[in-house]
């Protein structure tokens, strides 16, 4: 049976990629100390650069549901209860 492949935490990630990012250790020492492959911690590096102008993205969060996604069926359900309410009013 094949050995499973590790999966790191968001947060070991982040980490792993902003002291990579700060350069005080090379990506083969950070590789040694972290036990991640050196391409692996640059993959990463990559990622949080090409994602960093996302966290001063002003407007709905991207990826996000828009708010009338959200409530248009909390709208619907709302008008179905009221006229279940009205017909229920007239049978009493």
């Amino acid at each position: 049976m094949a050995p499973k492949r590790k999966t790191h935490s968001e947060e070991f990630k982040a980490r792993v990629a902003v002291e990579a990012i700060k350069g005080v250790r090379t990506l083969s020492e950070l590789s040694a100390v972290h036990g991640v492959h050196p391409t692996v911690i640059a993959h990463w590096k990559r990622q949080l650069l090409d994602g960093a102008p996302e966290v001063f993205r002003r407007g709905p969060a991207s990826g996000g549901r828009s708010e009338e996604v959200v409530t248009a069926p909390l709208y619907q359900e709302i008008g179905r209860l009221k006229m279940e309410l009205e017909w229920l009013r007239k049978k009493l």
